[in-house]
Formats: structure tokens, sequence, C-alpha cells
């Protein structure tokens, strides 16, 4: 889930700290390996957001979307020029959609938040199916990129030069700056913020104990959004779509590990050169 308010404290975790957010991570990977599993034209949102509930509960978890006041769901279902925050709804999956998938888990206290986008082929029509398809493709890639800078960066700003980077080197994708990364702990949305774009601030230390969602949201066309009348979707002002890919990262004395992969990163971040350690 996107950034919104941040509640103010240390952001480095000790190692023990470190070691807690795992259970959550692993819990928040369950529930987007399900809804995988299960997306395809003929679902609907709130038979995924079922699905990913069960499987959080299953690892001992509970939904943090619920924690967030006002909303009652363990997902945010983002289908096409949706951007973020997406309710859930009962309208069938279709093909040709794109449709990103946002969820958390909270375990013990501790959270996990992570986002996958999948793109449904319509084969009646190649040439969206392959536009989406290639949508989300380098907004994936541009987060493993952002990852992977965080590997050896010395400040947090260098995530948003690799994410903006790699888009603008494959694409004329749009990166959206209204809606970024965050630090994740004792709540999903602490500090610090997360950009996917240069900014004047090189940002904090990357040191042992940070814990940050990295989370580029990119649009096939302009990057203004609109609030929806529900106060919670948020879609891209032009109706181009959108995709969105989003992992809780951390930072420790050996290395990095990726809380909410089951590998920890280690597929997406091999190609690039970079090996993930587990928490010690």
């Amino acid at each position: 889930m996107a950034r919104r308010g941040l509640l103010r404290r240390s952001i480095y975790k000790s190692p023990a700290q470190l070691r807690l957010m795992v259970a959550p991570g692993l819990a928040t990977a369950a529930a987007l390996a399900a809804m995988r599993e299960a997306v395809r034209p003929g679902v609907t949102p709130l038979e995924l957001d079922a699905i990913a509930e069960r499987a959080i509960r299953a690892r001992g978890g509970a939904p943090n979307f619920m924690l967030e006041p006002g909303y009652r769901h363990t997902i945010c279902a983002n289908v096409n020029a949706h951007v973020v925050h997406a309710i859930p709804d009962d309208r069938p999956l279709e093909p040709g959609d794109i449709v990103a998938l946002d969820a958390g888990a909270v375990v013990g206290g501790w959270h996990g938040d992570a986002a996958i986008t999948v793109a449904l082929p319509d084969h009646a029509d190649d040439e969206r199916t392959a536009a989406n398809a290639r949508l989300s493709e380098v907004t994936e890639q541009a987060m493993w990129r952002g990852i992977a800078r965080l590997a050896n960066a010395s400040h947090l700003g260098e995530v948003g030069e690799a994410v903006s980077a790699y888009v603008r080197a494959h694409s004329d994708y749009g990166v959206l700056e209204d809606y970024i990364g965050h630090g994740i702990g004792r709540s999903m949305h602490e500090d610090p913020p997360v950009f996917n774009v240069p900014t004047r601030r090189r940002g904090p230390e990357v040191k042992p104990g940070l814990v940050v969602a990295i989370e580029p949201i990119i649009s096939a066309g302009g990057i203004d959004t609109v609030v929806e009348d529900d106060d919670w979707t948020v879609t891209i002002a032009d109706g181009s779509m959108s995709a969105q890919w989003e992992h809780s990262v951390a930072v420790h004395a050996d290395g990095i590990w990726v809380l909410t992969a089951e590998d920890g990163g280690a597929a997406g971040l091999e190609p690039l050169g970079v090996t993930p350690i587990p928490i010690p």
C-alpha cells in the first residue's frame, strides 16, 4: 500500500527486530502467491481478497490493510487505470485487464507489504495484451533495479535514481511521484519516504537496520491522478493503464534480504549480480 501518513521513530531496527519481520514478510508473500495462482478472467477482486486473507491467517498473521481507518479489506485491487488503494469489488476480471494486487500482513506487531501486477491475456487483442505485459515487466524490473541499488547504496535516494533510470531507458512511461514507497516495521507506513525519481536530498544513510518498501507505480501515459468518489481509489487522470510492483526489503550487517519473497529475492536479483543474504 502506498505511503500516506507516517509515524516518526528511529528508522533503523535492531538485528532482533529484523528477525521478527521475517514472518509477516512470508505471510504477505503467501497471500500474493495464492492470488497469482487464482487470478484469471471471471474471478472477482472480492474473491481474490478472500483468498489473500485465508493465506495470511494460515501463516498466523492478520491483514494489516484492515488497520487503516475506514478500510475493511485485505487487498487493494487496482484494475487498468486504477493506480492505488482501489477497493476490491464484485466485477469479474476480463481478458485484457491489467490488475495490481497489493497486500500486507501483520504478525506479532510487525508488518509486511508487497504488490504484484498481472496482465490477463486477451486472445482477441494481441496488441493490448502485449502492451499490458510490457508495462508490468518494465515496472517489475524497475523495482528490482531499485532493490539491487539498495544493496550497495550509501543513501536511500539512490533507489529512486535506479528506478527512474531503468524506466526512462526502456520506455516512455510515466513514473508516478505522488505515490511512493516507505519505511516499514511496527507500522505499515513509517519514515523514510522512498522516492521513485531523483530528488535534491540524498535521503537517509543506508546501513544495517533499514527496512523499506520499494514500490514503483508506473503509468503508460500521464502521471496526474484523481481520487474517486469512494475517497480511496486513485485513478490515472488520462485513463492510461498503470502497474505496481512492491517488496519490503531489509538491510542487515551481511547484506540485504527481500522479506516479502520466499527466496529472499534471489531469483530477481541474480541477473543483476546481487546475492541476498538471510538475516542472521
